[in-house]
């Protein structure tokens, strides 16, 4: 190995320990590497490093492409409630910590088998909130099995996690391996993932801190007086309030069900709604956005209909009236607040209390705070304007377009039947479903850019031209025989130290990198046995996925680190027998599925 081995080792070391000390971000971390090693390229001149148009080719790699549009459908999928449509079933008959920890790791875990499972624990992040409140359960008995459900359910099918899809790609086009089908993993990961979530139902009680929020539990000033409609043939007709959600809303209490002029001020738990039902509820910005959100329900306001934006184009905001706004001593309706101002008032906060009467026969005061339905422009129109004190938009407050999910979860299928099939690409197959989601507005392009995670993406890249330096300068040829060397020549052995290899790493760094890292190391170990080198990929994309025992191996392990009030002890103590398990079982699979 000559001077371009030792110099990228020395590269990936500082890549390792930057990313493991968290002195910069991973994009940083790596990119600052691919700077180093395509400078070394240019001024040496050496053909076994990296060139500059080498480096550039990660970032045009079909599995990075494929990755960025995996975000598109999942954030469709968001958008129109799908979701939340499949869930919410197993998620509303909750009774306690087990029903609860079911009801939400089961389709988590089955939903992040075909979605990137990033932004599927970003969407569960508030029903975990709100399970919690609502069964007064700790929620970070929650949280971390949320995590690791997702992580496990990644493990099943070739679009369940970025990694996989890298890794294979890698093994297809760079090593001439024919690569794996959709499904094909389901041989290692659903038995993974079977017996992973039976311990995280057994083990959470006993492994996992009773950490309560106690900031969850102080009362917010601003308690909203809203109105919403049960929706005319929609899901909430004929249910019970308890059956349909709305008896332990966190934050928020039912006050009344006004029905064909007929108030009802004291609503039983087994009260069944009808269409057309005016239903009354006081209570907290966070669940009066949810509320807002929920299937069956709409504002009982007309206004909202009659404003000109299209409702996805539309936003919630908050604004708190001045003692200059003309409208002072008027009531909503005939202060025709609609056409002044162009948005629609849907709830209304006043000292803590509920209001009475309907929405537009609130007569308004100064300092009376508004919830409006409005088109992100208000903001910029009315943040200097004296009719207000203050402006302020709603972060993720955009509301479902419920209509849609019967578009959004045929189209899923869709795209999972097209990428199992043998005459279609998954990239095919994804660009065909995020198309569809635009193309349906299911969801509008610029959100659907926005909602890409263009950190995963960077990150994807730069490692992939990384873990090329390493096998050009022949860094990965020798790593690869001295794994081999240690294992005494045994395939079996090498096979289970290179998923050690792969899960400290990840456990370290990040899991993308790890991966990709490793993956030369890898192939050059199997290449020196001259056995197949399709187990020892296989390996990685599990190891390198099944990594629970700290906050930053996995981004959801990190995204409920704060919410759950974790420590790093927390993820060691709990992760680290499911880490364990997954690797025995891998060990006992893999072999046998795939043969050395």
């Amino acid at each position: 190995m000559g001077w371009e081995g030792w110099l990228t080792i020395l590269v990936v070391l500082s890549v390792l320990a930057g990313l493991a000390s968290g002195i910069a971000s991973p994009v940083g971390v790596l990119f600052a590497a691919l700077a180093v090693l395509v400078t070394a390229t240019a001024v040496s001149g050496s053909g076994q490093l990296l060139d500059a148009a080498s480096a550039a080719q990660g970032f045009g790699s079909s599995g990075l492409i494929t990755v960025g549009l995996l975000f598109v459908v999942a954030s469709g999928l968001t958008r129109t409630g799908a979701i939340a449509m499949i869930a919410d079933p197993l998620i509303t008959r909750s009774r306690g910590l087990r029903s609860a920890q079911l009801g939400l790791l089961t389709p988590v875990a089955g939903l992040s088998a075909f979605l990137n499972n990033t932004p599927i624990v970003a969407v569960f992040l508030p029903v975990v909130d709100d399970l919690a409140r609502r069964l007064q359960l700790p929620a970070s008995r929650l949280y971390l099995p949320l995590s690791y459900a997702a992580i496990l359910g990644g493990t099943c099918t070739l679009i369940g996690t970025s990694t996989n899809l890298i890794i294979n790609e890698l093994a297809r086009d760079g090593r001439g391996l024919p690569g794996l089908g959709l499904f094909e993993l389901a041989w290692v990961g659903v038995p993974i993932t079977a017996v992973g979530l039976i311990y995280l139902l057994a083990a959470s009680p006993w492994l996992l801190p009773d950490r309560r929020d106690l900031s969850a539990d102080r009362l917010d000033p601003r308690q909203y007086t809203v109105e919403v409609e049960v929706v005319q043939d929609g899901p909430l007709v004929g249910k019970r309030i308890e059956e349909a959600g709305l008896r332990h809303l966190p934050g928020l209490f039912l006050a009344e069900i006004e029905r064909q002029g007929e108030v009802i001020p004291a609503v039983g738990p087994t009260e069944k709604l009808r269409a057309g039902d005016r239903l009354v509820f006081v209570g907290v910005l966070e669940s009066v956005v949810d509320l807002h959100k929920m299937r069956g329900l709409r504002p009982a306001t007309r206004a909202v209909e009659d404003l000109d934006e299209p409702r996805r184009e539309r936003c919630l905001v908050e604004a708190v009236v001045s003692e200059a706004c003309p409208l002072v001593g008027r009531s909503i309706r005939d202060g025709r607040f609609r056409e002044r101002y162009q948005a629609a008032v849907i709830a209304v906060a006043r000292g803590g209390r509920q209001l009475p009467g309907k929405i537009g026969d609130i007569v308004l005061r100064p300092g009376d705070t508004l919830l409006l339905e409005t088109h992100p422009s208000f903001v910029r129109r009315q943040r200097d304007a004296r009719d207000f004190y203050l402006v302020s938009g709603v972060e993720d407050s955009a509301p479902p377009q419920h209509d849609k999910a019967g578009l959004a979860i045929p189209i899923l299928i869709g795209m999972v039947a097209l990428a199992a099939s043998p005459w279609m690409s998954m990239l095919n197959a994804a660009l065909l479903a995020a198309m569809a989601l635009v193309i349906t507005r299911c969801i509008e392009l610029g959100e659907a850019i926005r909602n890409v995670n263009w950190n995963v993406l960077l990150v994807i890249g730069a490692a992939l031209g990384v873990g090329q330096a390493m096998d050009n300068s022949g860094a990965a040829a020798v790593i690869g025989s001295q794994v081999i060397a240690l294992t005494a020549d045994r395939p079996l052995l090498t096979l289970a130290a290179i998923y050690l290899l792969t899960l400290v790493t990840t456990e370290m760094i990040t899991n993308n990198a790890a991966a990709v890292l490793i993956f030369p190391i890898a192939m050059a170990a199997a290449e020196s046995l001259g056995v197949s080198s399709t187990p020892f990929a296989v390996t990685i994309m599990i190891a390198a996925s099944a990594a629970f025992a700290t906050p930053i191996g996995y981004q959801t392990n990190l995204m409920v680190f704060g919410p759950g009030g974790y420590r790093f002890g927390d993820y060691v103590r709990f992760g680290l027998p499911l880490n364990l398990i997954a690797m025995l079982l891998a060990l006992l699979i893999i072999p046998r599925v795939w043969p050395l």
